[in-house]
């Protein structure tokens, strides 16, 4: 489980930066943030330390405690085919994969090298099921339900840099490709040799 925040670590998160998340703190506090995926060290000088999305989200909640609260606490990306409970559905789910994407692009910015938002970073390339699941579903797609209803599925592949995804039909996977490629992934179309179903191979652009 997940342990809460103690009173500094809200008031350093709440005190970030608006814009860019920058946040101000000992070394020791600002540490701490990191090691919980909250914050992260920019690679360049001065090194300043920078809220992750899930530290944007953490903010967003501390900030308007008037918003509805995750069912979970955390938010996850729907790979497709997960129990969801009818509560985090509507709006709610809506304003969170807003948020999450928002949070990704800026920390896109702030890593990669070149400052790009067209280009996944790091975070994505080591967390493909998640980045590329967050991408489909902030951008309309449906995941799959438990039950069986029809959506997009994402799943890891023996390829240590791609991830495959399903759809329910020719021209769902088609839609779920030109999405991934506007979200700065490279995507194909293929055929399983022995089911012969057609999914689509995506892996992080580089450049």
């Amino acid at each position: 489980m997940t342990r809460p925040l103690t009173a500094a670590q809200r008031r350093l998160i709440e005190a970030a930066d608006p814009g860019t998340g920058r946040l101000k703190g000992t070394e020791a506090q600002l540490t701490a943030l990191v090691k919980r995926g909250l914050a992260f060290r920019h690679p360049r000088p001065p090194h300043d330390h920078f809220l992750t999305p899930a530290g944007h989200r953490a903010r967003e909640a501390l900030t308007e405690p008037q918003a509805p609260a995750s069912t979970g606490g955390v938010f996850a990306a729907r790979a497709g085919g997960e129990p969801v409970s009818p509560a985090a559905e509507g709006p709610a789910r809506t304003r969170e994969v807003t948020s999450a994407w928002q949070g990704m692009l800026e920390l896109r910015r702030m890593t990669n090298p070149d400052a790009s938002t067209e280009r996944p970073c790091a975070w994505e390339r080591t967390h493909l099921v998640q980045a590329a699941a967050l991408a489909l579903e902030a951008a309309g797609h449906r995941p799959a339900g438990a039950d069986g209803e029809d959506g997009y599925r994402v799943r890891d592949t023996p390829q240590p840099d791609a991830v495959a995804v399903y759809a329910p039909d020719a021209a769902a996977l088609r839609a779920c490709a030109e999405t991934l490629e506007g979200a700065g992934w490279q995507a194909g179309e293929y055929t399983e040799p022995r089911t012969r179903r057609r999914y689509v191979l995506a892996s992080p652009r580089r450049v």
